[in-house]
């Protein structure tokens, strides 16, 4: 088996830092809203432009031959060109890569391995993330793994995880009415549909909720 990139064992540091954040769940919820509403970006753009262009041009693709490797290529792909390419097509671009990747390793068995419920989730989110005419099957997917993972979660965050679905279950919702995430349709360029403009004009969209508030309403 091929050993872990020392660029890969970065990216996991950096993402997955020990700081004991799965022992407070105000601590855990911080670590959730960093990466998701763009408390990375600085770093990620200050870091890993080069390694985030190199992924995409399939430069790493050998990471994905160990189960740690690939859950930084999914991050490279998936988490990272949200913070490079913020607002622009680029943020999304790798998007149908990241999402075969995560397919690949729950298959292979790699996604298995990952013993922390918030590693996991980055699958999770990744597979959510992706458009594709098989996007209401893969929703149903997330929230079955998310289901599946509650052994895994810490006592501490055991209130987290019994509500950890509720975003995978809004975006279902979303997918299922216009299957597509019409939050998109500005920046790719797309023209939306009347019920688009409707849903776009109420501005409440589920990647822009804090993760304390998707807890407080789950």
């Amino acid at each position: 088996m091929a050993d872990l990139d020392p660029r890969a064992a970065q990216v996991l540091d950096f993402w997955f830092p020990e700081t004991q954040h799965w022992k407070s769940p105000e601590e855990h919820l911080k670590f959730w809203d960093d990466r998701m509403q763009g408390g990375m970006d600085g770093k990620i753009c200050s870091e890993f432009v080069t390694l985030s262009e190199a992924g995409a041009r399939g430069e790493l693709d050998v990471w994905a031959e160990t189960a740690r490797g690939r859950m930084a290529l999914i991050l490279v792909l998936d988490q990272f060109p949200r913070s490079l390419w913020r607002d622009t097509p680029g943020a999304f671009g790798q998007d149908i890569k990241a999402c075969r990747l995560c397919l690949e390793g729950i298959a292979n068995g790699h996604y298995a391995t990952l013993s922390k419920p918030w590693e996991q989730m980055f699958y999770v989110i990744a597979i959510g993330h992706c458009e594709g005419p098989d996007h209401l099957e893969r929703m149903d997917l997330c929230i079955r793994l998310v289901d599946e993972m509650k052994p895994l979660w810490p006592k501490a965050l055991a209130s987290l995880a019994d509500g950890a679905n509720g975003q995978n279950r809004t975006v279902r919702g979303v997918i299922e009415r216009f299957g597509r995430h019409p939050h998109r349709n500005a920046v790719l360029g797309r023209t939306p549909t009347a019920s688009e403009e409707a849903y776009i004009a109420a501005g409440d969209f589920p990647h822009q909720r804090k993760a304390s508030d998707v807890a407080a309403n789950t």
